[in-house]
């Protein structure tokens, strides 16, 4: 918003998933355009890394998304500190890639966990916050809401019900002004799909869209775009601005997926068998990390 102040100005935002990537690129955009930022993330000091760039007033707290009892104590210090929030973005996620009959149970259960539960447990923490400041919620989604990819299924089936999660959402808090935003973006220059090239299995599905979808840009570009549309609370926002033509053709997807999958995954399988990818990225060694460290208190 170019020559005009931001609406954005002295309002508190919440970041999830705050300590690196995209989410570290929408909290230096928030406070660029005078936001109170308070990150969140599993990492403490990656996240005091992150702070201690932003130009504005911002606050950390290490918390596990999942954990609604240390969301509430965050979410309570949140509103001493900074006050209560305007804008939630429920951007904490992590993926993991390889053929489901082999995947680990434990793993392919904490994607779920982080990217539904996770982002559900954010708005329940914040919402009461979101209707006394007639604030947005903006959920992160993906291409994989869409259109759902072979080896990728309990990342695919997190972000379609992260999807749903928001339709009803924002049906339910319409008549309290609270606005309910969806972000669909597309591959973005993060550790998380830096880390995905490095495996066969994932490499290939990229290898194997069309052009256009398996373009990935750069992380600020499209901090830069979501937070243009949280300024403007709409409904929805896709990173690239083709990716809404996608909702079109939506119902013909499966079937072509299948298809393509039928002939490509046996010959794929033949040149380097499909293994499981874990948790991607250092985003996800960290959340795996912090798992094997056992609760905190």
């Amino acid at each position: 918003m170019s020559g005009i102040e931001s609406p954005l100005r002295g309002r508190t935002a919440v970041v999830t998933g705050a300590a690196r990537g995209l989410g570290a690129a929408l909290a230096r955009e928030l406070s660029r355009r005078g936001a109170k930022v308070a990150l969140l993330g599993r990492e403490e000091r990656t996240l005091a890394r992150v702070k201690d760039t932003l130009p504005g007033e911002c606050e950390c707290w290490e918390v596990d998304v999942t954990d609604d009892r240390r969301l509430a104590r965050a979410g309570e210090d949140i509103r001493a500190r900074l006050g209560s929030p305007s804008v939630v973005i429920a951007n904490a996620g992590v993926a993991e890639g390889g053929p489901f009959a082999d995947s680990d149970p434990a793993v392919w259960r904490r994607v779920i966990e982080v990217n539904l539960i996770g982002s559900a447990a954010t708005a329940r923490t914040f919402m009461r916050d979101l209707f006394d400041t007639h604030g947005y919620f903006l959920q992160v989604a993906s291409l994989a809401s869409i259109g759902a990819s072979p080896m990728m299924s309990a990342y695919c089936a997190s972000k379609a019900g992260v999807e749903s999660f928001a339709h009803a959402l924002r049906a339910e808090v319409a008549h309290r002004r609270v606005g309910v935003g969806i972000a669909y973006i597309n591959w973005t220059d993060t550790d998380m799909i830096r880390d995905a090239d490095d495996h066969a299995v994932l490499r290939e599905l990229r290898g194997h869209m069309p052009p256009p979808a398996r373009k990935v840009y750069p992380v600020e570009y499209v901090a830069g775009r979501l937070v243009n549309a949280l300024e403007r609370r709409r409904p929805s926002v896709y990173v690239p601005r083709w990716l809404r033509s996608a909702q079109l053709v939506r119902a013909a997807m499966p079937p072509v997926v299948t298809m393509l999958s039928r002939r490509e995954l046996p010959r794929l399988a033949e040149a380097e068998p499909f293994r499981a990818t874990g948790l991607l990225g250092a985003g996800g060694r960290a959340d795996r990390d912090a798992a094997a460290d056992g609760p905190h208190a």
